[in-house]
């Protein structure tokens, strides 16, 4: 069983290359396809806090739903916005990486090194062709 847990959206290339990345270490994490299997209240309640964000802060606007839901409004508690991301996991920007030393929100992609035991081994070159150093 492995102790890193990626929230992935294979659609999405920052979260391809966070996998990617995740995988360069060595490590073979849990992969969850939140839009298939969007957390439990609880559980997305507690990613956001362990990753130190708001839910607000985890709301994703583009390609979804955000402005047409009336999500811009900074009036709405925190309460309805996580009940906006799970009745629309869209919202829920990605990839969220949980793994031995921290949560995070991998965007860039790069901050999942932050998180892993191992560096990478060698140099990674994302799908964009951008080099992380080792």
């Amino acid at each position: 069983m492995t102790d890193v847990t990626i929230w992935h959206n294979p659609a999405c290339g920052t979260s391809r290359n966070t996998l990617a990345m995740i995988r360069a270490t060595g490590v073979e994490p849990t992969v969850i396809e939140y839009l298939e299997t969007p957390p439990s209240r609880a559980r997305l309640v507690d990613l956001i806090a362990a990753a130190g964000l708001t839910p607000r802060a985890l709301l994703r606007q583009k390609g979804t739903p955000y402005v047409e839901l009336g999500l811009d409004d900074t009036n709405l508690g925190d309460a309805a916005l996580v009940d906006a991301m799970l009745a629309h996991p869209v919202l829920i920007n990605r990839p969220l990486v949980e793994a031995p030393l921290g949560t995070r929100l991998c965007r860039p992609s790069e901050v999942v090194l932050e998180i892993l035991r191992d560096p990478l081994p060698a140099d990674f070159v994302k799908e964009n062709g951008e080099v992380v150093r080792a």
